[in-house]
C-alpha cells in the first residue's frame, strides 16, 4: 500500500494529512503553528506519520506543502498554492460545490472550483486582518470566552449592534466600549459576525456563488459566522463532511496521491 502526504502550514494553525491509495485518509492533525514554520510541518508530520504506522516522510511515496509556510516543509517533494489545494480538497470532500470562502488566520479568499477540482477564479482579501482568523481571536478576548463559546454567543441575539470600524484594532476597542456601556452582548456578537459576513459578499461574488457555498479554514467551524453569511448573501452554506480546517491539506495530499500514482 502506498501512502501520500499534505502538510498545510499556515499563519495560525498547521494541518497535515496522510491518504492511501483509495483518497481514504488514514491520518490527520491539526497543531498550533509555532514561530519557526519548519518546526511546525515537522511536528504536524510526525503526528500523522505516527496516527499512519509509518516511522518517517520517506515512507510516503509522494508528500506535497501547502499554505503560508509552504517553502518551509523541508521533506515536500514540491509545494503547490493553498487556493489550489482549498479547491481540491473541497472538490474530494463533496464535487457538487463549485464556490468557497477560506478564512485564514491573516486573509479571507474567495474561490470558484472547476469540474475537476482546479481554480477557475479566485479573489483574495490581505491588506487587512478584519474578517480572519486573527480577528476573531481578537474579539473572543474581548468577550473573555474562548473562540467556540463565542461562535454561538450570536445565535441568541435578538437584535444586532453593528459594529462600524473596518480595522482589527479599532474593531477591538469599539467591542470593549460597547461591552462597557452595558449594550446586550449576544447582539455585539451578532454585529460582529455581519460585519465579517458583508465583508465576504464581495469574495462570494467573485467566486461565482449563485445559490450555495462553502466554507473552508478554522472559522467555517463559528456557527454564528455561518448563519450570518446565509443571512446576507442570502445563500445555503454548506457543512462538509470532512472538518473543514483541514481542507488544504486535504487538497495536497489529494494532490500528492495524484503525482504518486503516475
Amino acid at each position: 500500500m502506498k501512502f501520500f502526504g499534505g502538510c498545510d502550514v499556515g499563519s495560525t494553525y498547521t494541518k497535515a494529512v496522510i491518504l492511501d491509495e483509495t483518497g481514504k485518509i488514514v491520518a490527520s492533525t491539526t497543531i498550533r503553528s509555532k514561530i519557526r514554520s519548519q518546526e511546525s510541518a515537522q511536528t504536524a508530520m510526525q503526528t500523522v506519520l505516527a496516527e499512519a504506522g509509518l516511522k518517517d516522510s520517506g515512507e510516503l511515496t509522494y508528500l506535497i506543502g501547502t499554505g503560508y509556510g509552504r517553502n518551509k516543509v523541508p521533506f515536500a517533494d514540491e509545494n503547490i498554492s493553498e487556493i489550489s489545494c482549498h479547491a481540491m480538497g473541497v472538490h474530494v470532500t463533496d464535487p457538487s460545490v463549485k464556490a468557497i470562502i477560506d478564512i485564514g488566520g491573516q486573509d479571507v479568499k474567495g474561490i470558484a472550483i472547476d469540474t475537476d477540482g482546479t481554480v477557475k477564479n479566485f479573489a483574495m482579501n490581505d491588506k487587512c486582518a478584519a474578517g480572519t482568523g486573527r480577528f476573531y481571536e481578537a474579539m473572543a478576548r474581548s468577550f473573555e470566552m474562548e473562540l467556540p463559546e463565542f461562535s454561538k454567543f450570536s445565535l441568541k441575539a435578538k437584535n444586532v449592534i453593528p459594529i462600524t470600524a473596518q480595522c482589527t484594532v479599532f474593531a477591538e476597542s469599539e467591542v470593549i466600549s460597547l461591552v462597557g456601556e452595558g449594550k446586550p452582548m449576544e447582539e455585539i456578537a451578532a454585529g460582529i459576525h455581519m460585519a465579517v459576513a458583508k465583508r465576504c459578499f464581495v469574495m462570494a461574488k467573485k467566486a461565482g456563488a449563485v445559490d450555495s457555498i462553502a466554507l473552508t479554514g478554522g472559522c467555517a467551524k463559528n456557527d454564528g459566522l455561518k448563519a450570518a453569511i446565509e443571512k446576507v448573501l442570502k445563500i445555503k452554506v454548506i457543512d462538509l463532511k470532512t472538518d473543514p480546517q483541514l481542507m488544504g491539506a486535504l487538497g495536497a495530499a489529494e494532490f500528492a496521491r495524484q503525482k504518486g500514482l503516475k
